[in-house]
């Protein structure tokens, strides 16, 4: 499933029991802070161009400019530089987990797979500066990044700021489309 309803709550993703990538980070956030760990969203406009892979057929309709939140966790037991706890990218979670990343192939948004699946697989690299295991360096996506927004406590300031891609009624006509569409639409 799709959706352009960035800011939906948790609450009803799971009670759908579907969302889009975002969404489902949205949901993997709220379950780290239920444990205690706390998270941000770091802010990403990302080129439209991204996403034609994924949409072909809706090219036209896709906005040249995309906001993503990216979710970050500070992970206790970590130092960063400054010896404070680092933060985390929601792929680096995965990266010596071991927990099946292959080489191959990095994300091309191009199948089925979305971004939130692809996380288990591969890293997912917005600034290029992570060793990509595909050959063809697809783990870097930093080609993609217009604007880095910065560190915002939650994806619902993140939105509250610079607002969801879409305006309302454009997400209100999106949504029914996106919502019952696989890729390749």
């Amino acid at each position: 499933m799709y959706s352009v309803q960035e800011a939906r709550p948790v609450s009803q993703v799971l009670r759908l029991g579907r969302g889009s990538c975002s969404q489902r980070m949205a949901v993997l956030e709220a379950v780290a802070r239920a444990w205690g760990i706390p998270s941000r969203v770091r802010g990403l406009v990302v080129d439209g161009t991204f996403w034609y892979p994924r949409f072909p057929r809706l090219r036209r309709l896709v906005p040249s400019q995309v906001v993503l939140a990216w979710p970050e966790f500070r992970i206790g037991g970590l130092v960063g530089a400054d010896q404070a706890a680092a933060w985390l990218s929601v792929s680096e979670l995965f990266d010596g987990a071991g927990v099946g990343r292959t080489s191959g192939g990095g994300f091309t948004n191009a199948g089925a797979e979305t971004l939130f699946e692809a996380l288990a697989r591969t890293s997912i690299d917005w600034d290029g500066a992570t060793a990509c295991p595909a050959s063809d360096g697809s783990c870097d996506l930093s080609a993609y990044l217009l604007t880095d927004l910065g560190s915002f406590d939650s994806r619902d300031e993140l939105f509250a700021r610079y607002g969801q891609t879409l305006c309302g009624p454009a997400r209100l006509l999106a949504e029914p489309v996106l919502g019952r569409r696989a890729a390749g639409f």
